[in-house]
Protein backbone atom coordinates (compact mmCIF):
# COMPACT_ATOMS: atom_id res chain seq x y z
CA UNK A 1 0.00 0.00 0.00
CA UNK A 2 1.01 3.69 -0.65
CA UNK A 3 -0.25 6.81 -0.76
CA UNK A 4 -3.21 7.67 1.49
CA UNK A 5 -2.38 5.43 4.30
CA UNK A 6 1.55 4.45 4.02
CA UNK A 7 2.38 8.45 3.74
CA UNK A 8 -0.05 9.95 6.90
CA UNK A 9 0.85 6.88 9.04
CA UNK A 10 4.83 7.38 8.56
CA UNK A 11 4.30 11.22 8.91
CA UNK A 12 2.04 10.64 11.74
CA UNK A 13 3.44 7.53 13.69
CA UNK A 14 7.01 8.25 11.97
CA UNK A 15 10.00 6.61 13.57
CA UNK A 16 10.76 6.96 17.49
CA UNK A 17 14.00 6.42 19.10
CA UNK A 18 14.68 3.14 20.76
CA UNK A 19 14.73 4.49 23.56
CA UNK A 20 11.14 5.76 23.01
CA UNK A 21 10.03 2.52 23.21
CA UNK A 22 6.68 2.16 24.41
CA UNK A 23 5.17 5.27 23.16
CA UNK A 24 1.10 5.10 21.62
CA UNK A 25 2.51 6.28 17.93
CA UNK A 26 -1.12 5.63 16.42
CA UNK A 27 -5.05 4.81 17.16
CA UNK A 28 -7.56 2.81 14.86
CA UNK A 29 -11.30 3.05 14.85
CA UNK A 30 -12.38 -0.25 13.27
CA UNK A 31 -15.80 0.02 12.03
CA UNK A 32 -18.09 -1.85 9.99
CA UNK A 33 -19.78 1.13 8.64
CA UNK A 34 -17.13 4.29 8.44
CA UNK A 35 -19.44 6.40 6.57
CA UNK A 36 -21.10 6.58 10.34
CA UNK A 37 -18.53 6.49 11.82
CA UNK A 38 -17.38 9.56 10.07
CA UNK A 39 -20.83 11.68 10.73
CA UNK A 40 -20.36 10.31 14.61
CA UNK A 41 -16.77 11.67 15.26
CA UNK A 42 -16.70 14.72 13.32
CA UNK A 43 -19.75 16.20 15.15
CA UNK A 44 -18.28 14.77 18.65
CA UNK A 45 -14.86 15.67 18.36
CA UNK A 46 -14.87 18.33 15.39
CA UNK A 47 -12.62 15.51 13.19
CA UNK A 48 -12.60 15.67 9.42
CA UNK A 49 -12.00 11.71 8.74
CA UNK A 50 -11.75 11.74 5.13
CA UNK A 51 -12.60 9.39 1.90
CA UNK A 52 -12.43 5.81 2.19
CA UNK A 53 -10.07 4.61 -0.93
CA UNK A 54 -10.74 1.72 -2.71
CA UNK A 55 -7.70 0.56 -3.71
CA UNK A 56 -6.19 1.01 -0.15
CA UNK A 57 -8.84 -1.73 1.24
CA UNK A 58 -11.21 1.72 2.26
CA UNK A 59 -8.83 3.08 4.80
CA UNK A 60 -9.86 6.51 5.97
CA UNK A 61 -7.03 8.93 7.82
CA UNK A 62 -8.93 11.05 11.14
CA UNK A 63 -7.96 14.57 10.27
CA UNK A 64 -7.48 17.10 12.95
CA UNK A 65 -8.35 20.62 12.59
CA UNK A 66 -4.76 21.47 12.59
CA UNK A 67 -4.03 19.46 9.69
CA UNK A 68 -2.74 16.94 11.25
CA UNK A 69 -3.71 13.25 11.96
CA UNK A 70 -5.68 11.45 14.99
CA UNK A 71 -5.72 7.79 13.25
CA UNK A 72 -7.07 6.23 11.39
CA UNK A 73 -10.40 3.92 10.55
CA UNK A 74 -10.10 0.50 9.11
CA UNK A 75 -13.18 -1.38 7.87
CA UNK A 76 -14.45 -4.11 8.88
CA UNK A 77 -15.89 -6.48 6.18
CA UNK A 78 -18.37 -9.33 6.49
CA UNK A 79 -15.39 -11.47 6.45
CA UNK A 80 -13.81 -9.97 9.37
CA UNK A 81 -16.91 -10.23 11.49
CA UNK A 82 -17.52 -13.56 10.77
CA UNK A 83 -13.94 -14.31 11.80
CA UNK A 84 -14.86 -12.41 15.35
CA UNK A 85 -13.70 -8.70 14.43
CA UNK A 86 -15.75 -6.40 16.06
CA UNK A 87 -16.26 -2.39 16.26
CA UNK A 88 -13.13 -1.30 18.92
CA UNK A 89 -10.83 1.30 18.78
CA UNK A 90 -7.25 -0.16 18.92
CA UNK A 91 -3.44 1.60 19.96
CA UNK A 92 -0.30 0.97 18.73
CA UNK A 93 2.75 0.92 20.93
CA UNK A 94 6.11 1.79 19.40
CA UNK A 95 8.74 -1.44 19.25
CA UNK A 96 11.70 -1.50 17.98
CA UNK A 97 12.11 -4.77 17.52
CA UNK A 98 8.58 -6.44 16.51
CA UNK A 99 9.58 -9.61 15.89
CA UNK A 100 11.38 -9.88 19.10
CA UNK A 101 8.82 -8.11 21.18
CA UNK A 102 6.45 -10.76 20.03
CA UNK A 103 8.29 -13.12 20.86
CA UNK A 104 8.60 -11.95 24.35
CA UNK A 105 5.04 -10.87 24.18
CA UNK A 106 3.89 -14.75 23.80
CA UNK A 107 6.67 -15.92 26.44
CA UNK A 108 5.09 -13.90 28.96
CA UNK A 109 1.40 -15.55 28.53
CA UNK A 110 0.05 -13.14 25.61
CA UNK A 111 -0.68 -13.91 22.20
CA UNK A 112 0.04 -12.84 18.24
CA UNK A 113 -3.33 -12.37 17.22
CA UNK A 114 -2.07 -11.16 14.21
CA UNK A 115 1.63 -12.41 13.23
CA UNK A 116 4.26 -9.84 12.22
CA UNK A 117 4.02 -8.29 8.29
CA UNK A 118 5.60 -4.99 6.68
CA UNK A 119 3.46 -2.68 4.85
CA UNK A 120 5.55 -0.78 2.47
CA UNK A 121 6.63 2.73 3.30
CA UNK A 122 5.26 2.89 7.14
CA UNK A 123 6.78 -0.02 8.93
CA UNK A 124 6.55 -3.59 10.49
CA UNK A 125 3.29 -4.00 12.58
CA UNK A 126 1.52 -7.06 14.62
CA UNK A 127 -1.75 -7.36 16.65
CA UNK A 128 -1.09 -8.91 19.90
CA UNK A 129 -2.80 -9.12 23.38
CA UNK A 130 -1.38 -8.73 27.03
CA UNK A 131 -1.29 -12.01 28.89
CA UNK A 132 -4.98 -10.92 30.56
CA UNK A 133 -6.57 -10.83 26.89
CA UNK A 134 -6.32 -6.60 25.97
CA UNK A 135 -5.48 -6.32 22.10
CA UNK A 136 -3.34 -3.86 20.93
CA UNK A 137 -0.92 -3.32 17.90
CA UNK A 138 2.57 -2.93 18.32
CA UNK A 139 4.55 -1.16 15.56
CA UNK A 140 8.23 -0.01 14.31
CA UNK A 141 7.28 2.77 12.05
CA UNK A 142 9.16 3.68 8.96
CA UNK A 143 10.59 6.91 8.93
CA UNK A 144 9.30 9.83 6.46
CA UNK A 145 11.64 10.54 3.64
CA UNK A 146 13.62 13.42 4.69
CA UNK A 147 12.60 13.25 8.41
CA UNK A 148 14.56 10.72 9.90
CA UNK A 149 13.43 11.83 13.76
CA UNK A 150 10.07 12.84 13.43
CA UNK A 151 7.50 11.83 16.04
CA UNK A 152 4.24 11.28 16.26
CA UNK A 153 1.53 13.76 18.02
CA UNK A 154 -1.61 11.52 18.06
CA UNK A 155 -0.84 11.47 21.81
CA UNK A 156 -1.25 14.77 23.88
CA UNK A 157 -1.76 15.07 27.78
CA UNK A 158 -3.55 18.37 26.97
CA UNK A 159 -4.60 18.95 23.59
CA UNK A 160 -8.26 18.52 21.47
CA UNK A 161 -8.56 16.04 18.86
CA UNK A 162 -5.53 13.77 20.29
CA UNK A 163 -5.94 10.85 22.27
CA UNK A 164 -5.01 12.22 25.90
CA UNK A 165 -4.88 9.43 27.95
CA UNK A 166 -5.35 5.51 27.80
CA UNK A 167 -7.01 3.83 30.20
CA UNK A 168 -6.24 -0.47 30.90
CA UNK A 169 -9.03 -2.19 32.67
CA UNK A 170 -8.20 -5.42 33.42
CA UNK A 171 -8.63 -8.50 35.19
CA UNK A 172 -5.42 -8.66 37.07
CA UNK A 173 -3.47 -4.98 37.38
CA UNK A 174 -0.38 -5.94 39.45
CA UNK A 175 0.33 -8.46 36.61
CA UNK A 176 -0.42 -6.27 33.71
CA UNK A 177 1.83 -3.52 35.22
CA UNK A 178 4.69 -5.89 35.66
CA UNK A 179 3.91 -7.08 31.79
CA UNK A 180 3.92 -3.38 30.62
CA UNK A 181 6.83 -2.47 32.65
CA UNK A 182 8.96 -5.57 31.40
CA UNK A 183 7.94 -5.39 28.10
CA UNK A 184 7.84 -1.74 26.88
CA UNK A 185 9.76 -0.20 29.59
CA UNK A 186 6.88 1.56 31.39
CA UNK A 187 6.61 3.23 34.74
CA UNK A 188 4.56 3.57 37.27
CA UNK A 189 4.24 6.38 39.82
CA UNK A 190 1.26 7.35 42.23
CA UNK A 191 -2.57 6.08 42.17
CA UNK A 192 -6.02 7.13 43.80
CA UNK A 193 -8.06 5.41 45.82
CA UNK A 194 -11.29 4.10 44.52
CA UNK A 195 -12.99 2.17 47.33
CA UNK A 196 -13.98 -0.88 46.37
CA UNK A 197 -13.40 -0.70 42.82
CA UNK A 198 -9.71 -0.68 44.07
CA UNK A 199 -6.35 1.47 42.97
CA UNK A 200 -6.59 3.49 39.90
CA UNK A 201 -2.85 3.63 38.90
CA UNK A 202 -1.05 6.11 36.58
CA UNK A 203 1.47 4.71 34.47
CA UNK A 204 4.39 6.56 32.54
CA UNK A 205 6.37 6.31 28.81
CA UNK A 206 9.39 7.91 28.81
CA UNK A 207 8.72 10.37 31.47
CA UNK A 208 5.43 11.12 31.00
CA UNK A 209 1.37 10.12 31.96
CA UNK A 210 -0.13 8.65 29.42
CA UNK A 211 -2.84 7.35 31.68
CA UNK A 212 -3.80 4.40 33.89
CA UNK A 213 -4.75 0.92 35.14
CA UNK A 214 -7.80 -0.58 37.11
CA UNK A 215 -8.95 -3.44 37.96
CA UNK A 216 -11.88 -4.67 35.42
CA UNK A 217 -15.11 -4.08 36.51
CA UNK A 218 -17.53 -6.82 37.01
CA UNK A 219 -19.82 -5.58 34.06
CA UNK A 220 -16.73 -5.24 31.44
CA UNK A 221 -16.94 -9.19 29.97
CA UNK A 222 -12.66 -8.78 28.71
CA UNK A 223 -9.78 -6.78 29.86
CA UNK A 224 -9.77 -3.80 27.61
CA UNK A 225 -7.67 -0.52 26.41
CA UNK A 226 -9.89 2.38 26.37
CA UNK A 227 -9.05 5.76 24.93
CA UNK A 228 -10.01 9.20 25.94
CA UNK A 229 -9.88 11.76 23.35
CA UNK A 230 -9.56 15.50 23.80
CA UNK A 231 -12.70 17.54 22.98
CA UNK A 232 -13.32 21.43 23.10
CA UNK A 233 -15.91 21.23 25.19
CA UNK A 234 -17.55 18.03 27.64
CA UNK A 235 -20.83 19.19 27.66
CA UNK A 236 -21.40 19.84 23.97
CA UNK A 237 -19.15 16.44 23.26
CA UNK A 238 -22.36 14.79 25.13
CA UNK A 239 -25.44 16.14 23.15
CA UNK A 240 -23.59 15.19 20.11
CA UNK A 241 -23.03 11.99 21.33
CA UNK A 242 -26.80 11.15 22.47
CA UNK A 243 -27.68 13.16 18.86
CA UNK A 244 -25.41 11.57 16.79
CA UNK A 245 -27.02 7.79 18.31
CA UNK A 246 -24.53 7.11 20.34
CA UNK A 247 -24.79 5.94 23.86
CA UNK A 248 -23.43 8.30 26.95
CA UNK A 249 -22.49 5.41 29.46
CA UNK A 250 -21.00 7.62 32.13
CA UNK A 251 -19.99 10.84 33.21
CA UNK A 252 -19.16 13.97 32.45
CA UNK A 253 -17.35 13.59 35.89
CA UNK A 254 -14.90 15.95 37.03
CA UNK A 255 -11.52 15.01 37.31
CA UNK A 256 -8.10 15.46 39.52
CA UNK A 257 -7.46 19.27 37.77
CA UNK A 258 -10.97 20.49 37.25
CA UNK A 259 -11.56 19.47 33.74
CA UNK A 260 -14.41 16.59 32.89
CA UNK A 261 -14.45 13.15 31.35
CA UNK A 262 -17.20 10.39 30.26
CA UNK A 263 -17.42 7.22 28.90
CA UNK A 264 -19.64 6.90 25.89
CA UNK A 265 -20.91 3.97 23.01
CA UNK A 266 -20.51 5.06 19.44
CA UNK A 267 -23.43 3.68 17.00
CA UNK A 268 -21.23 1.21 15.22
CA UNK A 269 -20.42 -0.15 19.26
CA UNK A 270 -17.18 0.75 19.55
CA UNK A 271 -16.49 1.90 23.14
CA UNK A 272 -14.29 4.85 23.49
CA UNK A 273 -13.59 8.06 26.40
CA UNK A 274 -13.57 11.94 26.08
CA UNK A 275 -11.94 14.09 28.44
CA UNK A 276 -12.10 18.16 28.13
CA UNK A 277 -13.08 21.70 29.94
CA UNK A 278 -16.50 22.40 31.02
CA UNK A 279 -17.64 26.06 28.83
Amino acid sequence: MTDVRDEAVATAAAEQRASDRGSFIWYELMSPDPEGSKAFYDSVVGWNIGEGVPEYNGYRMIGRSDGGFAGGVLPLTDEMQQHGARPTWLGYLHAPDVDGSVAKIEQAGGKALMPAFDIPNVGRVAMVADPQGAPFYIMKPTPPAGDPNAKSDVFSVDQPQRIRWNELATSDPEAALDFYKREFGWGQEGEMDMGEMGKYRFIQANGVNIGAVMRKPPQLPVSLWTYYVGVDDIDRAAEAIKAGGGQLLNGPMEIPGGEFALNGRDPQGASFGLVGPRK
